[in-house]
């Protein structure tokens, strides 16, 4: 979720093979009915491609009468990926987009200069036993576009292209992998992929992506005769294939791209190339300079005080 009151995490324990330079163990906060485990940005990999931030949220089931309510909330600089495994939460933002986003779906809203969303579950998913399970990424927008318009993508599942070949069921979310392309447009080269691995199966990841990572969501995986459990973004060293094997059945994401151009300042919600442009976001939220949220006006995150 976009709100994460916790601190930044340190390296786990794991000794790293051949294949991974860090293996980032992510800093994990209760929200209230569930978990957010947060793995970028980190102390070891500020950015890994475009990805700038990376939140694992549930599994959860909810007890009647709660729910996901993140509150209007702005962004600068960024695009917001929302990719959920079970459940739904209902995005409205300040384009006067309002729909709900479900399992396989991606929604990828380019916050560019200036964009303000909420995150809800929906009044009639809170008898009980409702489940949530997902990601949210956060992108860079290259330089040239950090300013602009606004814009918000859905893609629903039945677009997102598919393999199933022996124990392994790979989707492509964004970018391109073993032969397959995802129609999502992304301004930067960007990998996302998600794969299911029975016991013994493999996932090839070539060196073509400048900068890589996997993220176990579930089972055990093994990287260069090293295994790793879940909960873990294991940073790739670039440059080689590697082969990701299931030790277990697996759930994994693979992120990655190209280095973005520069360095990214990145405060709450915002995210910059230039300090003072974060500085300027601070002022405009805390003067009400931005847009609101059409069907969510009642309330709003106020800026932090630090």
């Amino acid at each position: 979720m976009s709100f994460f009151p916790g601190k930044d995490p340190t390296l786990g324990d794991a000794r790293s093979s051949d294949a991974v330079a860090h293996i980032i163990v992510p800093r994990t906060v209760d929200l209230g009915g569930f978990q957010v485990h947060r793995a970028l940005p980190s102390g070891q990999s500020r950015m890994v491609g475009p990805f700038i931030f990376f939140d694992h949220f549930g599994p959860a089931v909810f007890r009647a009468g709660d729910g996901v309510d993140v509150r209007p909330h702005p962004h600068i600089g960024l695009a917001t990926v929302t990719y959920l495994f079970d459940g739904e939460i209902v995005h409205r933002d300040s384009l006067g987009t309002a729909l709900p986003i479900r399992p396989g779906a991606v929604n990828w809203m380019t916050a560019g200069r200036g964009i303000v969303h909420s995150e809800r579950t929906a009044a009639d998913h809170r008898d009980g036993g409702e489940p949530l399970h997902g990601l949210q990424l956060w992108v860079a927008l290259p330089v040239k576009d950090e300013e602009t318009a606004p814009a918000f993508a859905h893609t629903t599942a039945a677009d997102i292209p598919e393999l199933r070949d022996d124990g392994l069921k790979l989707r492509v979310v964004a970018g391109a992998l073993h032969g397959l392309r995802s129609p999502v447009v992304t301004s930067w080269d960007t990998l996302f992929a998600e794969a299911h691995l029975k016991p013994g199966t493999i996932l090839p990841l070539d060196a073509e992506h400048e900068e890589r990572a996997v993220y176990v969501i579930s089972g055990e995986i093994e990287i260069g005769g090293d295994r790793y459990g879940p909960e873990k973004l294991l940073i790739l060293k670039p440059g080689d294939r590697v082969t990701v094997k299931a030790v277990s059945d697996a759930h994994v994401i693979a992120v990655g791209g190209a280095a973005m151009d520069g360095p990214r300042h990145i405060w709450w919600n915002f995210v910059s190339s230039r300090k003072e442009r974060i500085e300027a976001a601070k002022a405009d939220w805390k003067a009400g300079r931005f847009d609101s949220v059409p069907g969510d006006t009642a309330e709003f995150i106020p800026l932090p005080e630090s």
